[in-house]
């Protein structure tokens, strides 16, 4: 027994090496060739340079994500969503508690808006390896590009096909590809021990005092080394804190390194441009080839792990309602989160395509990169001290998160310089899900108090004199609704209006808890003659069978009742909320109901 816990525990690490470490893992790629590009390279810029990626990574991954924001952990899940739940319990004041939601929105729709860039710059990166193979010096930039663009479009191809049957090599090539890294990292560095002094932070702070100015806003080209960081706190709930952790402490050392031997190779080799590639060429042009090919692969994992977590996100923000329904296909018979959202798919394809096309070039989109994760990292400090402030047992932390969050947001400072190099795009793409949040969360509210819903008790009583005139339908139907003592009025113009009134009534609503698993469904037959109430209550991460729950109960409905809004406005922003409701799926599609006993009645209202 101890043994297949030693064995599940091992393979959790290797396996989060795949899931969680993707991005982060592949940052050595670009992050030293793109800094080194704007720096000169000597020996003090090269060790104060290491320092402040030694010091990054030892601040925003290790200190905030690893050590801060994993211990808080919210029914074993975390993220920022995960942290607003936290202050939901805690933050008392209705003003805290919505500006804590809006920097939930905010850092949410960052982390979306980087799910674009990440994949273009790494896919990017790894294709500008072929350059310094021999006889492909003179590739053109057009055939480099058309190359990015196919792997774009076949990793997007493959995802309604699923990704569990080749995910479980997904670790163990991350772990290859790790190894490699510190390996021609340790190679390199024993040439040079001397490079290992930019542990010492007082590089890092000679290089900032050196250079004024210019060595500020040199960490919005720095902090690339820690995107991907966020994604230990995200995917928390999949595997676990402590695998994560365990990987994280050997994935550090191995990057580590690496950066260490690019920075050697930077001292000794002044005229090479890709650094990891040109490093690992010097040390065995023979093994370059394979290595390019680990290094495709590598980046393909990356990028697979990040539309898998934007597919997650969205999910989420599905079943927590701040985001509109959306199909949803479920790829795996094993896997629960293994999920494909085919709208969102192919406008993350869209997007990717027209960054590498855009951009063309992974230094030209390295200078777009970074205010994303930035603005995300700060705005999970400041909602860490929010929590640290909340809670006794815990505020000895709050210090480390002040600390930790205004260095986040010098490190953001930092990135506005990009701005005018093509940042603005950062903001462009996080904008249009945080529109898309704010306009449906705040239409659904209005269109809730537009529709007046009827109290139970009122609408028993004309219930029970039309019930009681036996002129009912045989069988059974049910009607949605958010909650049954709450009746939506599309249900009262059924049955009053239009004297549509069955033998069995069963009013369905579903709700989400703040369990990330776990399905309860009670069935409450005592409402009124011919009337009963099913609620099922599921985990805000809980995929289900609605039809399948729906017959446990030994219900055989004969019809399906649904409401269907027609929304009449003068409010431009009201005509965008129901543009989003006639495009997007209605409950009944969303929970895949049997099409021929559907039955949508049409309510109109005024917002």
């Amino acid at each position: 027994m101890k043994k297949s816990k030693r064995d599940s525990f091992w393979g959790g690490v290797v396996r989060s090496m795949g899931i969680v470490f993707g991005d982060i893992g592949t940052s050595p790629i670009y992050t030293l060739t793109v800094v080194f590009a704007l720096t000169p390279r000597t020996q003090d810029s090269v060790l104060g340079i290491l320092s402040l990626v030694v010091w990054t990574l030892l601040i925003l991954v290790t200190a905030e994500y690893a050590w801060l924001a994993m211990s808080l952990s919210y029914k074993g899940q975390g993220g920022e969503i995960m942290l607003r739940e936290i202050l939901s319990k805690t933050l008392k004041p209705a003003r805290k508690l919505a500006f804590a939601g809006f920097l939930t929105f905010i850092g949410v729709s960052l982390l979306l808006g980087d799910g674009v860039i990440t994949p273009a710059i790494t896919i990017l990166s790894a294709v500008e390896g072929i350059l310094l193979v021999p006889g492909l010096e003179n590739m053109q930039l057009g055939i480099l590009i058309l190359i990015a663009v196919a792997i774009a479009i076949v990793l997007f191809a493959v995802q309604s096909r699923g990704v569990d049957k080749v995910a479980g090599i997904f670790g163990p090539v991350m772990l290859v590809w790790f190894i490699c890294l510190a390996v021609t990292g340790l190679a390199s560095v024993i040439t040079m021990p001397g490079i290992l002094k930019a542990i010492n932070p007082y590089y890092a702070f000679k290089f900032l005092s050196g250079n004024g100015l210019a060595g500020f806003f040199v960490l919005s080209e720095v902090i690339l080394c820690a995107t991907g960081g966020e994604a230990l706190y995200a995917d928390m709930g999949h595997l676990g804190k402590k695998p994560i952790l365990h990987a994280w402490y050997f994935v550090f050392a191995a990057i580590l390194l690496n950066y260490m031997g690019q920075g050697v190779f930077a001292i000794s080799h002044p005229d090479v441009k890709y650094l990891l590639f040109g490093m690992v060429q010097h040390q065995a042009s023979y093994l370059y080839i394979p290595f390019l090919l680990l290094t495709v692969g590598a980046t393909i994992i990356a990028s697979q792990a990040i539309i898998s977590g934007t597919f997650s996100v969205v999910y989420q923000g599905i079943t927590t309602r701040l985001m509109p329904l959306m199909k949803v296909a479920y790829t795996s018979s094993q896997i629960k989160s293994q999920i494909h959202i085919p709208v969102v798919n192919g406008i993350l394809m869209c997007a990717v395509i027209f960054m590498i096309l855009i951009f063309q070039k992974s230094e030209n989109l390295a200078a777009a990169y970074g205010m994303a994760v930035t603005g995300s990292m700060t705005i999970t400090a400041l909602m860490m001290a929010l929590v640290f402030s909340q809670i006794k047992k815990w505020k000895w932390k709050l210090p480390f998160a002040v600390i930790v969050s205004g260095i986040a947001f010098a490190f953001f400072v930092a990135t506005l310089s990009k701005l005018s190099h093509g940042a603005y795009w950062s903001l462009i793409l996080a904008a249009i899900p945080l529109s898309l949040i704010l306009i449906w969360t705040k239409g659904q509210k209005r269109l809730f108090k537009s529709l007046r819903p009827l109290d139970l008790e009122t609408f028993l009583i004309s219930y029970e004199q039309i019930y009681a005139k036996g002129r009912n339908i045989a069988g059974t139907a049910l009607y949605f609704c958010r909650g049954y003592k709450m009746i939506s009025p599309y249900i009262v113009h059924s049955i009053f209006r239009s004297n549509i009134i069955y033998e069995r009534n069963i009013l369905i609503s579903i709700s989400r808890t703040d369990e990330p698993f776990g399905i309860k469904v009670d069935l409450k037959q005592d409402l009124a003659p011919g009337l009963e109430a099913l609620e099922v209550e599921a985990g805000y991460r809980e995929i289900f069978d609605l039809e399948g729950l729906i017959k446990e109960q030994g219900i055989q409905e004969k019809v399906i009742f649904y409401g269907v809004e027609d929304i009449v406005t003068r409010n431009p922003i009201w005509r965008i909320f129901s543009v989003i409701k006639r495009i997007t799926p209605n409950f009944v599609q969303f929970s895949k109901l049997p099409p021929s006993r559907l039955q949508g009645i049409v309510t109109r209202v005024e917002m």
